[in-house]
């Protein structure tokens, strides 16, 4: 492996690099499904850091590239300094036809004339690259390549991408590991890592414990291998659960032949309620009174009217949702509190895993990817976690043909009761905290849906139509889907 190339570095390799892939990346960029500025131009590239992992004089060269995208501001907004990316660029003398599918482009110009660059993440030789360096802790440049020395990273392993993610990237090696390489970063202990390693000391099994980790350190950053609020976490390696079934494909499928998924959401309650407990042992937690909730409840409030002014259809039901908000906001002012601590941030059934043993996993801490990662650390009510379950249930019921309401308040129902057996609190017996978490992700939905897929728009609609006209003060468990 190769030293570093910086943005610091005295020579111009970083500069005359980055010129060459140029008009090749805004051109490839903006068609990734992972690439967050869909429908703006690029206008270019400020290089945050480029490190040489092999070098392009032989028949395979590999690039880690980390860049700032500049993009024109939506209407309206804020300038903005553009999104920081996560890049592994290979670079060939001609791509072989099962690599056809990677293709960047061909370099024109600079230190790579004449080759051909593409997404190194569909080679398995790269690949194998990355997992050697955290087999190794190897440190490259600013990259610092992490592994927990108690668990053992076998050589040989066979690489493959998965395919079907949005947001970020995994490689599967031989059915033992999986590696989750984040696209879009920002400096800061992303909570992907924190979460996961905090329930590894816990002992907490529903969650797999991290192998090993990737982030990077640029400039004087302190100490070594220390994870703070300037370093960059790029990837996380975790043991794979070979044979798992998606949650989401899952309850499709039982949707399908009409089968009942109640004991399955029964489970998962039990599991998200063992996972809470444990990252309540873990990691601290607060109180939240008036002064906390008052912020939180202004931005569901603030939410729901850019989401009406976006989606007219939401304008009938506005007076309805903002009820929820208002009325958590007058139990906070009677002096009402509530305990919020870490959670899941983004829980819902893609983000869990049943394996052939029946047993149920959660993965993905990342939290929303569009959210602050400020905000994405907060400890939160553990309703937020459930709302967004129950709203997934409701999901899939409604984009089942015909809709299955019953089959999602079966599924609703069984999975409070799991998440009670552990925790001794049933999440519907605080029915106004649990309708305004409910509403603020379900207009999260109706804005999503009808940016990106407006033949789903009538799923979170129906949701909308209900969560407008219930009355706050009802346990859910009366109110049907």
């Amino acid at each position: 492996m190769a030293d570093a190339v910086t943005p610091s570095d005295t020579s111009s390799t970083t500069g005359h690099l980055l010129a060459s892939l140029d008009p090749l990346l805004r051109q490839w960029l903006p068609r990734q499904r992972w690439f967050a500025g869909k429908g703006r131009p690029v206008t270019g590239f400020t290089p945050v850091a480029a490190t040489e992992l092999l070098p392009p004089d032989g028949r395979l060269g590999l690039y880690h590239l980390l860049l700032r995208v500049h993009q024109p501001s939506a209407p309206g907004a804020a300038p903005h300094p553009g999104d920081c990316y996560q890049l592994v660029i290979g670079v060939r003398e001609a791509l072989p036809p099962r690599l056809a599918p990677a293709l960047i482009g061909h370099v024109t110009e600079g230190p790579l004339a004449g080759r051909t660059v593409y997404e190194a993440l569909y080679d398995p030789r790269p690949a194998e690259v990355l997992l050697e360096a955290l087999r190794t802790r190897a440190r490259i440049g600013g990259l610092r390549f992490e592994r927990d020395p108690r668990q053992e990273i076998r050589e040989g392993l066979v690489a493959r991408l998965m395919t079907g993610e949005q947001s970020n990237s995994s490689i599967v090696y031989g059915d033992t590991f999986i590696l989750k390489l984040l696209r879009r970063v920002v400096p800061g202990v992303n909570p992907d890592l924190e979460i996961p390693l905090a329930l590894a000391r816990e002992g907490c099994a529903r969650v797999p414990a991290p192998t090993a980790w990737l982030h990077a350190e640029l400039g004087d950053l302190g100490e070594l291998g220390k994870l703070d609020e300037r370093s960059y976490v790029l990837a996380v390696l975790q043991p794979f659960v070979s044979g798992a079934a998606d949650g989401w494909e899952l309850a499709l499928g039982e949707l399908a032949k009409g089968e009942d998924f109640a004991a399955e959401a029964r489970a998962l309650g039990r599991a998200t309620a063992e996972v809470h407990t444990a990252l309540a042992r873990a990691l601290p937690t607060v109180t939240l009174g008036h002064a906390q909730l008052r912020p939180m409840v202004d931005g569901m409030t603030e939410r729901l009217t850019a989401a009406v002014q976006a989606v007219p259809a939401l304008r009938p039901y506005e007076p309805g949702l903002r009820s929820a908000f208002e009325a958590l906001a007058a139990l906070a002012d009677e002096g009402r509190t509530w305990t919020a601590q870490r959670v899941h941030g983004d829980l819902h059934l893609g983000q869990c895993l049943r394996s052939p043993t029946g047993q149920w996993s959660l993965i993905d801490f990342e939290g929303e990817p569009a959210r602050p990662l400020a905000e994405r650390r907060m400890p939160q009510p553990p309703a937020r976690d459930i709302a967004g379950m129950l709203r997934s249930f409701d999901y899939a019921a409604h984009s089942a043909s015909p809709p299955a309401p019953d089959w999602a308040h079966a599924c609703r129902s069984a999975y409070c009761s799991g998440y009670a057996e552990i925790t001794g609190r049933d999440p519907r017996t605080d029915p106004v905290l649990l309708r305004a978490f409910e509403t603020d992700k379900a207009i999260y939905e109706v804005v999503y849906e009808a940016r990106h897929r407006p033949d789903w728009l009538p799923v979170p609609l129906s949701a909308i139509r209900r969560l407008a006209t219930s009355d706050p003060t009802r346990p859910a468990r009366e109110t049907r889907p």
